[in-house]
């Protein structure tokens, strides 16, 4: 495996803190420029959104442009945007401030997954795509108790010190080690959409946003869930989202593991028909501390454990444009978060934020009824149904 794969999955480790890092102490932004807390949950609906629609048009306008001067240049965008972050005098501020670091985010990741794929043989090309979405992953993970440790430390500017500290430190190893690599032919935003035709895919796709807009439904405003269910506060909280955290990266093994054993699509409806009613029990274990790890820990490891089977249900059911079709469903994971941070802001604002969890094992329900669909045998390909016509 090139050793470049390894710093590129460092690079999208560290642009992937930025989406959720706020998570964790919505309260304490909200108390500092006094707005509310569905306000700041907001700017994580905004960031999630931005950085989906952006991703492929970024992609494919600077799909010219030679990689390694792209990336560099794109790191320093959102360096600076992050320390706009850092100094926001308000909530306009830092509004502007994630839309921009959303943005170069976006083309972050798409980069550093075309090019680990490019800079590796065939043999290694899942491997290296794989290896950098861990990357992703591990962020999405660690973004918030990450925020949460520092935020209670040293303020709810110090993760985004943090973070534009581990750019800089991205910048240079990306200048020293990076060789330049000449541009190849990219996918055009029309070309991706187009892929969009077939009513299955579409399902599958609608799936993935349905699940983590469910999932962030809750997710996105767990401390305030925690401390008004269960009194929990400081460090507590952050040994809450510390067993979140594993639970979740363990997931993503155990998912792969239940994918082979199982197949993806036995394994895609075991996963979310258990994750529904984990969801939905949260608010039913605050009074039985024990109770509540366990069903919060399954919850967690059950958010991540879809994700290979997912990839490899949609490998299977598109094989031919299996490239756009996993660009295509990171887009809509992060509109699932957009989605989801912003519903479980307007439940908490308009309700009590225990109706989170029920409102996200509806979103989760929605999704279990997609995916079903997706599976009837209607709209398998031709060439399933019919061997004949397939060895003709």
């Amino acid at each position: 495996m090139d050793k470049r794969v390894y710093l590129l999955t460092i690079v999208s480790f560290v642009v992937g803190l930025v989406e959720l890092i706020l998570g964790g102490i919505l309260h304490l932004v909200a108390a500092d420029l006094n707005v509310t807390l569905g306000q700041v949950g907001m700017l994580i609906s905004i960031f999630s959104f931005v950085f989906a629609l952006s991703g492929p048009i970024l992609l494919s306008v600077t799909a010219k442009v030679e990689r390694k001067k792209l990336t560099l240049l794109t790191l320093v965008v959102f360096f600076f945007a992050n320390v706009l972050a850092v100094f926001s005098p308000g909530y306009a501020v830092l509004l502007i401030a994630r839309i921009i670091s959303a943005m170069s985010a976006a083309l972050l990741i798409s980069l550093c997954v075309t090019i680990a794929s490019n800079i590796v043989s065939e043999p290694y090309r899942a491997r290296a795509i794989g290896i950098v979405f861990m990357g992703v992953s591990a962020s999405l993970v660690l973004g918030v108790p990450v925020g949460l440790m520092l935020g209670n430390a040293f303020g709810w500017r110090a993760p985004f010190v943090l973070i534009v500290l581990l750019t800089g430190l991205s910048i240079l190893f990306v200048s020293i080690f990076m060789e330049r690599i000449a541009p190849k032919p990219g996918i055009s935003l029309l070309q991706q959409l187009k892929s969009l035709r077939n009513i299955k895919i579409v399902l599958i796709q609608m799936t993935s946003f349905l699940f983590l807009a469910g999932h962030l439904t809750l997710y996105a405003y767990l401390t305030p869930f925690l401390q008004s269910t269960m009194g929990i506060e400081g460090n507590w909280i952050s040994v809450m989202y510390l067993i979140f955290g594993v639970a979740a990266i363990i997931g993503g093994g155990v998912g792969g593991l239940l994918s082979d054993r199982f197949g993806p699509k036995k394994t895609i409806i075991g996963v979310i028909s258990v994750f529904v009613v984990s969801i939905f029990a949260i608010p039913f274990t605050t009074s039985f501390m024990p109770l509540f790890i366990v069903v919060m820990m399954i919850w967690s490891l059950l958010s991540w454990a879809i994700t290979p089977a997912m990839q490899s249900y949609l490998i299977a059911s598109a094989p031919e444009t299996s490239d756009i079709q996993q660009s295509l469903n990171n887009s809509a994971l992060h509109f699932g978060i957009a989605f989801g941070s912003m519903v479980g802001g307007v439940v908490i604002e308009r309700s009590t934020v225990e109706m989170n969890a029920l409102v996200g094992s509806l979103l989760a329900l929605l999704a279990l009824i997609v995916v079903a669909l997706s599976m009837k045998k209607s709209l398998q390909p031709k060439e399933e149904i019919s061997p004949l016509k397939k060895a003709n």
